[in-house]
């Protein structure tokens, strides 16, 4: 194989490729060969047709295949032995091929362009620390004592008032029918939240212990058999107890109910909570500081081609006028994200940051445990959409740069309130929304999340791929 380069205009490239005959023959040689083995052709005994016929029969069918094998085995060696990184899949065009002939093409590539790393190392960044203060885990302890909804027994006589909880059974009819689905044993309501059937609650305010009372209700348009959906119905209700709530007592023993050692131990895996919680969103806003600063790097020159794809990935969903109308904002966008995917991703090889598959599998198992009940449909989709993992491994690669990052950069650590987070929240919010795309429905807030990510799809496209004649 011998290979040379025709012409290069920028990151544009044309390699000339050259095949001598005498390995196209040798493959068409074994080719033969290995269909010999198996052919079946009237008049000859297995495995023992002549080449000849073989040829006849098949040699246009096995030429291609061999021309195809060829074509994608020479040109990925060229791109190798050129030290060529691909931005975009290889145009072949065929000069001089066929049986018994030199194979002669040439291949248009796009290059990606070399990147300098240089002053990643000089990036200055603000990380923060939340200093979480007592009023706020108490607050927040406040909060959950609330919603715990203890109740206690009323006394026989009391009535029933908004927030008690009542307990009854109950038989329903339709036009004096019973239905399926129209009798409950100890069904509980809590008066005021309006959750069993519209307006049904505020007919049982007033009531006492085993009292009978009657309820007249229109059963909801979801009720679940639909033909008696939006049918007037008639309620009789046992009332069987009422329940005043009360205040719960935050004490060791409600610590320990919520999983907590103590009280003490409670108040620690609030302030914690508290924390993680303005420390994730804080650590986006450094993360966008990172990109920011990386596109205010030297220029780099962008592959026509990732512009073309990732502006074509911007504007989904909006129709001819609307891309039109927000083509130039799209090309802008997309050549930082591209520019700092590629800063990100020479980063990460200059510093052999890799992803293995334990890591893949833990990310995995993270997102089993948030979806209870359907483990199995998280594993189901991780086997059949061998994508989705690599996607996931896309994402961690992007931690595990972005933190590499952190630990070289300049940094400078700030202990701060929640008072303090959440303006520094605000306003990088309001600025963001500033810069906005209009009608992309999509601000840059919530784009920057997802920009590295994006940027590992782009470059995936730098690995070899089957290429088409």
């Amino acid at each position: 194989m011998k290979v040379t380069t025709e012409n290069k205009k920028g990151l544009k490239k044309v390699l000339k490729v050259f095949i001598d005959k005498k390995i196209i023959n040798n493959h068409m040689i074994e080719k033969y060969d290995e269909i010999k083995k198996t052919i079946v052709l009237k008049g000859f005994r297995p495995g023992k047709v002549p080449s000849e016929i073989l040829k006849k029969q098949f040699g246009k069918s096995i030429f291609a295949e061999v021309l195809d094998k060829v074509l994608k085995d020479t040109s990925s060696k060229a791109i190798i032995e050129s030290k060529i990184k691909i931005a975009s899949q290889p145009k072949l065009d065929l000069k001089i091929y066929g049986e018994d002939k030199d194979l002669e093409y040439t291949m248009e590539v796009e290059e990606l362009p070399v990147v300098n790393i240089d002053k990643i190392n000089d990036i200055k960044l603000k990380e923060y620390e939340i200093k979480v203060a007592e009023k706020d885990i108490k607050s927040k302890i406040d909060e959950i004592a609330k919603n715990q909804n203890n109740f206690t027994d009323k006394e026989k006589n009391e009535i029933s008032k908004k927030d008690d909880l009542i307990i009854f059974d109950y038989t329903a009819t339709i036009d004096g029918e019973n239905f399926e689905g129209g009798d409950g044993k100890n069904t509980q309501i809590v008066l005021g939240k309006d959750l069993f059937i519209k307006g049904f609650d505020k007919q049982l305010i007033g009531v006492k212990i085993n009292e009978d009372v009657k309820v007249n209700t229109i059963l909801p348009e979801s009720y679940p058999n639909k033909k008696f959906a939006n049918k007037k119905a008639f309620f009789l209700c046992k009332i069987l107890n009422v329940k005043k709530p009360v205040a719960t007592i935050i004490n060791d023993e409600f610590a320990k109910n919520l999983g907590a050692k103590d009280l003490n131990d409670l108040k620690v895996l609030v302030s914690k909570q508290i924390s993680d919680q303005y420390k994730q969103t804080l650590d986006v806003i450094t993360k966008n500081e990172i990109l920011d600063q990386l596109d205010k790097f030297q220029d780099i020159q962008i592959p026509e081609t990732l512009i073309f794809q990732e502006v074509d990935l911007l504007s989904q969903g909006m129709n001819d006028e609307d891309k039109k109308k927000h083509k130039s904002d799209h090309e802008i966008s997309a050549k930082k994200r591209i520019k700092t995917g590629l800063l990100l991703n020479e980063f990460g090889e200059k510093n052999n940051i890799k992803v293995n598959e334990d890591e893949i599998k833990k990310e995995i198992q993270k997102q089993i445990n948030t979806m209870p009940g359907q483990e199995k449909m998280v594993i189901d989709y991780y086997q059949k959409n061998p994508s989705a993992a690599a996607s996931l491994r896309g994402g961690i690669l992007e931690e595990k740069i972005i933190s590499l990052i952190k630990e070289k950069a300049k940094s400078k650590k700030n202990t701060i309130t929640i008072e303090e987070a959440e303006k520094i929240i605000s306003n990088q919010n309001k600025n963001h929304h500033k810069h906005a795309l209009p009608n992309s429905n999509k601000s840059k807030v919530s784009n920057d999340k997802k920009t590295l990510s994006k940027k590992k799809k782009i470059l995936s496209k730098t690995k070899k791929k089957p290429l088409k004649k």
